[in-house]
This record gives structure tokens, C-alpha cells and sequence, in this order.
């Protein structure tokens, strides 16, 4: 269960990042929790990162540097990177609406600030939804549900997210100005392989 719920957290905590600019809070609690400081060790020992004010942090060199990475160089969508047309797919017909309405994930675009639902924050954000109801299945001691959202998290690495993320996220780590986006997308790339092989294991695929 412990397992479980780390998982949901790191889903969450990557969705977060990768999905909009930080605020003040959401910096806030990077900085104060040790935890999540062990995923950032570049970010940790930045200079600025400890010297300098939240304020003048996010505004001069964290969201500059997401606006960079998210709007003006590089594309966070799936369906540019594998359609031939190289277009995003922003209407019903983005292959991975049906899974998310098939288990009742809502994306809220005007908090989300994105325009497809195939974006890479979204899609984090619905492994951490799944990890979530695996979470409840296991409080439950629901043995048929826990194995059945294990294989739809496998399902939906492997169609989705593991098809296309590894090449945004190897071009993240080589575009980043600042080593929050380095670092998230180091271990997001770490994780979502790791988690695959786990999900495998356990679902003896």
C-alpha cells in the first residue's frame, strides 16, 4: 500500500511541474520538504536556488525557463510526436480521451492551461488519478479492482505516455536553462520506466 501511495505522490508531484508554472506555494513546499529535495539534487545545490528570493526565483529564472520549455521550443503533446502531420490533436477524436472518460478523468483545461488533453502534465496527472483508485481498491481489500487498475496503468504507459515521452523529456534535460526542469525531467524518465517495470512484475506480463 505504502508502495502505492509513493507512487500516486511521485505521479502527482511530476504532473505538477511539468503542467504550469510554479507559484510561490508550490516552490514553498519543493524548498521545505526534504523528501521532495532528494528528486531535485541538481536544483539542491543551485546557488540561486538557496540565495536568492521565491519572487525574483520564479519570475527571472524558473518561469522563463518553463515558458521555454513548454510554449515557445519544444512541444509536451503526444500527438505531435506521433502523428506523420506532426499536429496536435485537440478535439475529441486525441486517442487518449476514451481512457480518460472510460474512468471518469476530467481534464479542466482552463486550470490546466493547456489545449489538447494528450499534454504530458495531463497525462502524469491521470497515472496519479489511477494510482489514487488503486489506493482505494487496496483499503478496501478489493483484490479484482486493485489488479484491474494495475493492468490499466501497464496499458496506458505502454500505449501512451512510454511512446512519446522519453524523446520530450531527453529534449527537456537538453534544453533546461535551470535545474528544476533538468532534474524533473531526469527523474520523470527515470520513473515512468521504473514504474512500467514494476507494473509488469507485479502483473507477471
Amino acid at each position: 500500500m505504502q508502495n502505492t501511495k509513493a507512487r500516486a505522490n511521485i505521479y502527482a508531484l511530476l504532473s505538477r511541474v511539468l503542467l504550469q508554472e510554479l507559484d510561490e506555494e508550490m516552490l514553498q513546499t519543493i524548498k521545505s520538504d526534504e523528501n521532495i529535495l532528494d528528486f531535485f539534487p541538481t536544483l539542491k545545490e543551485w546557488k540561486p536556488f538557496n540565495e536568492v528570493s521565491n519572487t525574483k526565483l520564479l519570475e527571472e529564472y524558473l518561469n522563463p525557463d518553463f515558458v521555454n520549455l513548454s510554449l515557445l521550443h519544444l512541444i509536451p503533446y503526444e500527438t505531435f510526436y506521433i502523428r506523420e502531420d506532426q499536429k496536435i490533436e485537440t478535439g475529441g477524436a486525441n486517442p487518449v480521451t476514451d481512457m480518460y472518460s472510460a474512468y471518469n478523468f476530467m481534464v479542466d483545461f482552463e486550470v490546466a492551461r493547456t489545449i489538447s488533453a494528450d499534454h504530458i502534465g495531463v497525462e502524469l496527472e491521470f497515472m496519479h488519478h489511477l494510482a489514487e483508485a488503486e489506493l482505494k481498491a487496496l483499503l478496501e481489500s478489493d483484490k479484482e479492482a486493485v489488479k484491474e487498475l494495475k493492468e490499466i496503468q501497464s496499458e496506458f504507459l505502454n500505449k501512451h505516455l512510454l511512446k512519446w515521452a522519453p524523446m520530450y523529456l531527453i529534449n527537456v534535460k537538453f534544453e533546461a536553462r535551470t535545474p528544476l526542469y533538468y532534474d524533473a525531467a531526469d527523474m520523470a524518465l527515470e520513473f515512468i520506466l521504473s514504474d512500467n517495470e514494476y507494473l509488469a512484475k507485479e502483473l507477471n506480463l
